[in-house]
Parts: structure tokens; sequence; C-alpha cells
């Protein structure tokens, strides 16, 4: 019966979930065996007939998982179960299944196949991701808000060049998917300990025609596994597009709490329900599910990276961990990615309370601006910044705007009008390059 919150349907999207079903990984891994049949048959192994026979019983309408089960429940083999599965299907061609391979030929090849459909589904969702960006980015170029660093009020940016910001990180993100493929989506024919003995003398050729046919990457030498180098480094990036994901999600969290109250996720009022006790409540609940579920993709680092450590030229340590790692990583990951493209889809925007937020330091956020209008007429940048410190500081214990605060300076108002000061307490006089950042990413390709 489902136990996990992934077996009961609580995560995952249909998309990946069907990538990592059990009757789907059987089909990779008779994949797999097809392939190999057919490459014997093709340097003259065995018969091409058997071959043929071999490659169309391979295939979970023939080969089913309750007779794996039953096999494996006496031998204690999973491999070893579905290759007289097989071969019982295939009647005496039976005879070539499985020959002169090990189990993790047939394992980590069927990984590289598995691993390419679900990167396929997360570039996908990544890219899609982007693209959301790229309009929020497009959308909101021009919308004031203030930037904060430590928690506090910093200086004016806007929304659109928060979202370039976040899809910048995507693109790398994508890139870095891009890259890892080529070390990543391999496979190998080597038998048990990588020196292709059972294979005779054509394995070269029979492990390049399996990679071929299956359009995989051949190892360029492996031991009875690939090496778990390749896996790690997946499920890295896995880990820092999931940190990237609850990153934008904490932001969003932070600006939706009601002393901020800039964005919010979009809330079904006619149903939907924030608190079992509380009627009021509307929760940032997909951001904070986002967050949770980043950090469990995060957690599955540490087994990945343990798992490059065998014992000699393999053990089996790898076997259990992996059966959680990469299924889980890569469905978690996906299904995250969906949760926060629906969320930056239909973010709420309040745009006013973002400019009253601007307000709440009386435009003491503004003193770089004041100082740098203040360097233009010949001050020193030392003496300019010191002197609105003590300006600010005056300002919030007189509890005054920091306007009148400037004004009644005589330092500040002899050389600056009172236009100037307006001007420079403006936040939108002072956006620097935000806008045109905003565009160039959203025009982006």
């Amino acid at each position: 019966m489902p136990i996990l919150p992934i077996d009961t349907g609580r995560y995952g999207t249909v998309e990946m979930l069907r990538i990592f079903e059990e009757k789907k990984r059987i089909q990779y891994l008779l994949d797999v065996e097809a392939a190999l049949a057919l490459a014997h048959a093709e340097v003259g192994n065995i018969p091409k007939r058997d071959a043929e026979i071999i490659e169309k019983m391979a295939s979970t309408e023939y080969v089913k998982i309750e007779r794996i089960k039953a096999i494996e429940k006496d031998i204690k083999h999973d491999i070893a179960s579905l290759v007289r599965a097989l071969s019982e299907v295939c009647g005496l061609s039976g005879a070539y299944v499985h020959l002169g391979a090990t189990s993790y030929d047939i394992v980590d090849t069927a990984n590289a196949l598995q691993i390419r459909d679900a990167l396929t589904v997360i570039e996908e969702r990544l890219a899609g991701f982007k693209v959301i960006l790229q309009e929020k980015a497009g959308q909101y170029k021009e919308t004031v808000m203030t930037g904060r660093t430590h928690g506090q009020h910093a200086l004016p940016i806007t929304l659109g060049f928060k979202f370039s910001v976040w899809g910048y990180e995507v693109n790398r993100h994508l890139k870095r998917i891009a890259e890892c493929k080529k070390r990543v989506l391999v496979g190998k024919i080597s038998g048990a300990v990588g020196s292709q003995a059972g294979l005779g003398e054509n394995a070269p050729e029979i492990q390049e025609l399996v990679m071929k046919r299956l359009n995989l990457e051949t190892a360029e030498i492996s031991t009875q596994i690939v090496q778990r180098d390749r896996y790690a480094e997946l499920v890295c990036i896995y880990a820092m597009v999931a940190s990237s994901l609850e990153n934008f999600a904490t932001e969003i969290r932070e600006l939706q709490r009601p002393e901020i109250a800039e964005v919010f996720e979009s809330f079904e009022a006619t149903k939907q329900v924030g608190s079992s006790t509380m009627p009021h409540k509307q929760n940032p609940e997909i951001c904070e599910r986002v967050c949770g579920l980043a950090r469990i993709v995060r957690s599955l680092v540490l087994p990945a990276l343990e798992d490059m450590v065998t014992w000699h030229e393999r053990d089996l340590t790898q076997s259990s961990a992996e059966r959680f790692v990469l299924p889980e990583s890569s469905i978690l990951l996906d299904y995250i990615l969906k949760l926060m493209c629906d969320v930056v889809s239909n973010l709420r925007v309040d745009s006013k309370r973002m400019l009253a937020n601007l307000s709440l330091t009386q435009g003491r956020a503004m003193s770089e601006s004041v100082m740098m209008a203040l360097t233009k007429k010949g001050v020193n940048r030392q003496e300019a910044h010191e002197i609105l410190r003590q300006l600010t500081i005056k300002s919030t214990v007189e509890n005054k705007t920091f306007k009148q605060s400037l004004i009644e300076d005589s330092f500040v108002s002899s050389r600056l009008g009172a236009k100037e000061i307006e001007d420079a307490l403006n936040p939108k006089n002072y956006l620097g390059t935000a806008v045109k950042q905003a565009e160039k990413f959203a025009n982006s390709t």
C-alpha cells in the first residue's frame, strides 16, 4: 500500500511520476537487454532471428512485473529475475539474453535512459519558468519598490529588476544541466569488473552499438559500474536549482508578511482555507511547501556523494541508496518547479503598497542619492557621507522627515536647492540601470 507522499499522490507531476513508475523502469531495463541482443547479432555473435525475437519480447506487454517478482522471491536478485523472465517468454532464443553482460551494464544504462527523460521534463519546466520571469520582468520593469539588505531598507529598485535577478539565475541552471549531460547520460557494457572479458573480441564494438541504438554516450572506462561522480554532479545541480527555488519562495513569503504586503500568492477566495481555526489567514503555503521540499532535495546530495565511494571495482552500497536518491530528487525538483511556475504566473502585486513602504524611512533610505548630489557640487565624498549619516540619525531621533532635516542643515542647504533636494529624494530618480537591466532580461533569448 502507498506510504510515502509521492506514492499517495500528494507530491509529483504526472509527467515525472510516469518516468519513475515501476513498470516504466522495467521497460528501460528491457530496452537495454534488447539493444544488447541486437548488437551481438550485428557483430555475428548470435543469430539475427534470435535477437529480433528478444527485441520483440523485451516489453512489459510480455514480461510481467508479477513474474519478475515471483522469481526474485526465490533467487533474491532483481536483475537476474528480469533476465529469467525475459528468457522465458523468448523460448529457445532466451539462451542469448544478457549474453556477456553484468547486472549493472543493464542498470546503469537504464539509469541513463531514465535520467535523460527526467532531464527533458526538468529542462522544459525550467525554460518555461524563465519565460514566465521574462514576462514579469517586462511587465514590472518600472514598478518601483524598496531594495533591502540585511532586512533593512537600502535603495530603490524595481520589481522587474528582482525578477531579472531570478531569471538569470535560472538561465545559469539551464546551462549547467545542458553541460552535465555529456557526463551523466552515459551507459556501458563492460562486464563484471569492466574488462569486457565475457563479451569477446568484439566487446568495444558491441558497447558502441548498444549506446548508438539507445542514443547515449559511452563511458570512457568503467568498472562493474559507471562511476558515481556522474550522478553526484547531477544531484548537486538538482540541489542548486532547488535552493534557488527556495530562495525565490522565501522572498515571496517575506514580501507577503502583513508588515510588508507587497506581493502575494494567489488565493482562491471562494473556497480555499488558510487555517483550520483562524478564518482570516491567507498563508503563502505553496511557497512554504517549495521551501520544505527543497530541503529534501538538498538532503539527497549527501548520499549521492557517499555513493562515489565503493570497495574495489564495486560493492552494493550504491544500489539501495540510489533507489531513493534518483527518483526522489527528480520527482521533487520537477514538482517544486511546477509550483513556482504557478506561483509567479499568478502572483498578486500591490504596487501602491510598494510606494507606501518606500516612505517608511521618511526619506532616509535616499541618503546615498543626496550624498551623490553633494559630490557633484564638489563636496568630498567621505565628508558628505558623515554629514548625512548624522542627519539620518537626527531625523530619526527628532521624528522629522529627512527632507526637513536636510533643508534645516546649513551645510546641505547652502549647496543644494529645495528642488535639488526633492529630486534627490525621489526614488524614481535613483534607479540607476535597474529598468534597463530588466528590459535586457525581458528581451533576452
